[in-house]
């Protein structure tokens, strides 16, 4: 097909030729050429910010916007579909996936173009086909075993593109490559908002990564100008923003605020936000050390503050707080393992919904009735609890940096835990599916992020673990040897050489070189089609 003067792509179109129109496109330019300049200039804001914390500075609260973190406004009221968040499950765009996740009696369903899922060529576009499809009521297929079909009531459909520091290389705008962030949304936006008001739903979208309230600001002007360009009413958008970087922990009322049209909240991205501080404090020697990061629970003194401060900030302006990740994947072999998960689950929801939280996110349909039952015990009939405010709570920037008062150990155990899950998870994206079940979790990019970084990080300060080993790079490349083998035992003739391979390389330079890569995703993506 011919494409719009200044576009050119370099993946095959065929398969795709009702998503990817000359007119879908045409307004994929419009996005990237509006913003695109400005999208560069908020990346580079994150490195003269990251030079301040490594010279020395420290994070606190904005004095300038003071105002509006003591101010009396309200984001717009709950859009159609959004009222009652109690339970939302995650995932990627995969057709049984779709199916089985609007089914699955979760009030909301987080579609993943972001950690969740492997960013080639035909997950981002199929996926998009996906989400049409299933808006449109024909996504139905069968296999040999089971027919697939959507229920008459199904979850609302949140979108999540990716984050603003990810390409999308298969698209170029007058030469360069398209925001991976303005291309998820502005297709699927493109594609579906119309169908989705049709259905009496709307455009929503989950935003991840973000850093600053100036970067919630450009993504209002991106709606503001996407809802004018198609001529639909503006605040017709709504996004929940992941809180899931340390530097947005001290901006979450000026994020709400930038949003406050569009706004439907804040989630609590546990995952990435433990990555974000390793990330941005690396340089602080073990000063901000942490343990094994299995040990490192919601509520440790810092995670603890972290959630306060979200549930306080989000209901004193009229905003849903909503719940981290239930990451356990039910065993189907294994009750033992079952039941101790699910108490741990049950509690975990359970804590949250006496906090005040709106809602929270599981990771599999079986989770579903767990989380549920913690919401519903504390909710009864009412959609959500924006009225339980918390002027109860004064969170300092004190708090939220109190990682040296975070229990637990450095652990061989937990050193192999991180090598295992970052070298399996790593394969598996490369691989092209970016949810993989490993041990019994559901591991993305953010806790494979975690667990590259707290290599690097116990690695460039010399820690010591339980068994009076010093954690070298020698260790961990001889332990990575050790899990590999253990690996291919394990799978025989399925172990994947090449990708194995591949995805060790790419994990021994993101965990140990000198120099910290800022996403694992950045050269992997590299190798992807």
């Amino acid at each position: 097909m011919s494409y719009p003067q200044g576009i050119s792509i370099s993946a095959d179109t065929t398969a795709y030729a009702d998503i990817l129109t000359g007119d879908a496109l045409g307004f994929l330019a419009a996005l990237q050429r509006e913003f695109g300049a400005r999208r560069a200039e908020r990346l580079a804001a994150r490195q003269r910010r990251h030079a301040a914390l490594a010279a020395g500075e420290s994070l606190d609260f904005l004095p300038e916007t003071a105002a509006i973190r003591e101010g009396d406004w309200q984001v717009a009221a709950p859009a159609p579909g959004l009222l009652d968040r109690r339970v939302e499950l995650t995932g990627p765009t995969e057709r049984k996936m779709l199916v089985n996740a609007l089914n699955s009696g979760a009030r909301v369903f987080m579609a993943d173009f972001e950690d969740s899922n492997s960013p080639t060529w035909a997950n981002m576009v199929g996926g998009q086909a996906n989400l049409l499809a299933a808006i449109e009521r024909r996504i139905d297929f069968e296999t040999e075993e089971k027919a697939y079909r959507l229920d008459e009531e199904i979850a609302t459909l949140v979108v999540r593109p990716r984050g603003w520091h990810l390409p999308e290389r298969h698209v170029l705008v007058d030469g360069e490559p398209i925001s991976g962030s303005l291309f998820d949304f502005g297709l699927h936006f493109f594609t579906c908002a119309r169908r989705l008001l049709d259905t009496g739903t709307g455009p929503y979208f989950y935003l991840p990564k973000m850093q600053s309230h100036l970067e919630a600001r450009l993504w209002n002007d991106v709606f503001l100008f996407a809802q004018d360009l198609l001529g639909i009413p503006r605040g017709t958008i709504r996004a929940t923003v992941l809180v899931e970087t340390i530097p947005a922990a001290f901006e979450m009322a000026e994020i709400l605020y930038e949003l406050r049209e569009h706004s439907s909240g804040c989630n609590a991205g546990r995952w990435d936000y433990m990555f974000s501080l390793i990330k941005e404090f690396r340089e602080r020697g073990g000063e901000m050390m942490l343990p094994d990061r299995n040990s490192v629970t919601m509520t440790v003194p810092f995670m603890r503050a972290y959630t306060e401060l979200l549930v306080a900030t989000c209901h004193a302006h009229g905003a849903h707080a909503i719940g981290g990740m239930a990451a356990f994947i039910p065993s189907r072999k294994d009750p033992e393992i079952n039941a101790v998960a699910m108490d741990k689950v049950r509690a975990d929801k359970e804590r949250e919904a006496r906090d005040g939280f709106d809602g929270s996110w599981a990771a599999h349909p079986d989770l579903v009735p767990i989380v549920r039952d913690a919401f519903d015990a504390v909710l009864g009939e009412r959609p959500n609890q924006l009225d339980k405010l918390r002027p109860d709570v004064s969170v300092t920037a004190e708090q939220l940096l109190a990682v040296g008062e975070t229990p637990g150990e450095i652990t061989e155990a937990g050193l192999r835990n991180d090598v295992s899950v970052g070298l399996q998870y790593v394969t598996s994206w490369l691989g092209g599916n970016g949810a993989a079940a490993i041990f019994n979790l559901m591991e993305d990019a953010a806790t494979a992020e975690i667990a590259r970084s707290q290599i690097w990080q116990w690695v460039h300060n010399g820690a010591r673990m339980t068994n009076g080993q010093t954690v070298t790079a020698d260790l961990v490349r001889a332990t990575a040897q050790e899990e590999l083998d253990a690996i291919r035992a394990a799978l025989g003739s399925a172990y994947p050489e090449d990708l194995a391979k591949r995805a060790r390389e790419i994990f021994e330079e993101v965990a140990l070189a000198d120099d910290f890569v800022e996403f694992l995703t950045l050269p992997a993506y590299e190798l992807l089609d």
